[in-house]
């Protein structure tokens, strides 16, 4: 079995793997991050989203053996202590979610939208970019309004780094 040797959350990981191994597999089954969820198997969802060298990707598309030598960040890697990342923050105060399942991609997915178009966000721009995340509870209203919200947040807190 070859080993993976990538970096998690920002701590280095060397983990054996079969070569046909998920990413999203290996992060929930063997490192048991169970935050990157399994939704639709078809890459359809979006539950699984995590970032790869910090840009999104749907885990359940990647081999674990792709991301040698990457640094993966999931849903835990985020938040620094007991401090939110601000997106966190943002789908909490505006109520974003509502079972959850989701949310882990969601927010995920949300934060690159983030990194890539800074605060040149709109309502339209937003719907857009997380047509590859399927939330079958919210009617996405709120999820939209978190990004929006968390964009300035975020842009806030960067410059204040």
């Amino acid at each position: 079995m070859p080993t993976v040797d990538l970096t998690i959350n920002g701590k280095a990981v060397s983990v054996d793997v079969e070569d046909r191994a998920l990413l999203v597999h290996v992060l929930r089954e063997t490192l048991n991050l169970t935050g990157t969820h399994v939704g639709c198997d078809t890459s359809q969802c979006g539950a699984c989203v995590v970032h790869v060298d910090g840009r999104a990707v749907k885990s359940c598309t990647m081999l674990a053996g792709q991301a040698v030598g990457c640094d993966v960040t999931t849903i835990e890697g985020i938040a620094k202590g007991d401090e939110l990342h601000p997106m966190q923050a943002a789908f909490r105060d505006n109520h974003g979610l509502q079972c959850g399942y989701c949310t882990p991609g969601m927010i995920m997915s949300s934060i690159d939208i983030v990194n890539r178009h800074g605060g040149k966000l709109d309502e339209a721009t937003v719907r857009h970019e997380l047509e590859g995340n399927i939330c079958r509870c919210t009617g996405y209203h709120n999820i939209v309004k978190s990004v929006l919200d968390a964009a300035g947040r975020m842009n806030v807190s960067q410059a204040a780094e």
